[in-house]
C-alpha cells in the first residue's frame, strides 16, 4: 500500500493482537460460508485469527446482493469474502487509482488474477482518474488499512476529498467502513507516515465533517499490548497492531 499511494498522490492531482478468540457466528449464512470457503488461499486463512473476517463482515453489516467498493484492496484478502459474502446477486467493485495501475501494474495484479480466474464472477475493477470513488450508487464502501495512507502521501485536502465523494457514492442509509492501525491519543496526524498510524479521533472528526453520522465501533481488532510506538511492519508488532474500526452512515 505503501508504493500504492506515490501513484495515488499523482492520481489526485487530477482533481490486531490479543489472544484470538473464535470467530462469532455471523447472522449472515453466506458470511459464515464465505469465511469457510475452502477455495480460499491458505495464506489468507492463515490469517484469519488476527483479522477476524467474521466479526469484520458482520459488523459492517454485509448483506446477500449488497453492491459493495472496496477501496485499495491489495491483495484481496477481503475481496474474496466480500464477493463470496454479497453472493450472486451482489457485486464488488475493487477500486484503485489509475496511475497506480500505469505505474505500479504489480500492485494490482493480484486483483486482476482474481477476476480472471473466475471464481468470483460478481468481482470487478475500477480505475478511477481523479477521486478515488465508484462510479455507481453502492451500499456499502469499506476500507482496511489504508485511510492513514491518504493523509500520509496525499494531505489532507485529498482525505477530505475522498470523504466527500465517499458521501456521495453510497446510496441513502449506506455505510462507510474503516479499519486502520491506531496512534497514540491526541497525535493527530503525527505518526501517519512515519509509523503508518492515525488518531482515531481524525478520522471520526473528518468522517462527520462529510456528513457522516458515526454508527458503531468494534474493539475486535485492539491489542492492549500494543502502544503504539512502532512502525506497524516492525516485526514485533506486525499484524497485530492495536486497530480500530469505525461504521458510519450515510443519512436517510
Amino acid at each position: 500500500m505503501i508504493r500504492a499511494f506515490i501513484a495515488f498522490t499523482t492520481a489526485f492531482a487530477l482533481t490486531a493482537c490479543a489472544t484470538p478468540l473464535p470467530a462469532p457466528e455471523s447472522s449472515n449464512a453466506q458470511i459464515t460460508s464465505a469465511v469457510a470457503d475452502a477455495g480460499r488461499p491458505a495464506e489468507d486463512v492463515a490469517r484469519d485469527s488476527l483479522r477476524k473476517p467474521t466479526d469484520m463482515l458482520t459488523f459492517a453489516q454485509v448483506e446477500p446482493g449488497d453492491t459493495v467498493a472496496e477501496m485499495l484492496p491489495g491483495g484481496g484478502y477481503f475481496t474474496r469474502l466480500l464477493s463470496k459474502s454479497v453472493g450472486p446477486d451482489g457485486r464488488v467493485v475493487a477500486l484503485v487509482p489509475a496511475g497506480t495501475a500505469k505505474d505500479l501494474p504489480e500492485q494490482i495484479d493480484p486483483i486482476r488474477a482474481l477476476i480472471a480466474s473466475g471464481t468470483y464472477p460478481n468481482v470487478s475493477l475500477e480505475l478511477p482518474e481523479t477521486v478515488l470513488a465508484p462510479s455507481m450508487p453502492v451500499d456499502l464502501i469499506w476500507t482496511s488499512q489504508n485511510y492513514h495512507d491518504i493523509h500520509a502521501y496525499s494531505g489532507a485536502e485529498a482525505a477530505a476529498g475522498v470523504n466527500r465523494a465517499v458521501f456521495a457514492a453510497l446510496k441513502p442509509g449506506g455505510t462507510y467502513l474503516i479499519i486502520d492501525h491506531s496512534a497514540q491519543a491526541g497525535s493527530g496526524l503525527r505518526d501517519v507516515l512515519k509509523l503508518h498510524r492515525i488518531d482515531i479521533a481524525v478520522v471520526k472528526s473528518e468522517a462527520l465533517a462529510a456528513g457522516f453520522v458515526l454508527d458503531g465501533e468494534s474493539e475486535a481488532l485492539a491489542n492492549p499490548a500494543d502502544d503504539r510506538s512502532l512502525v506497524v511492519f516492525d516485526p514485533t508488532i506486525r499484524g497485530k497492531s492495536d486497530q480500530f474500526v469505525l461504521r458510519f452512515k450515510k443519512p436517510k
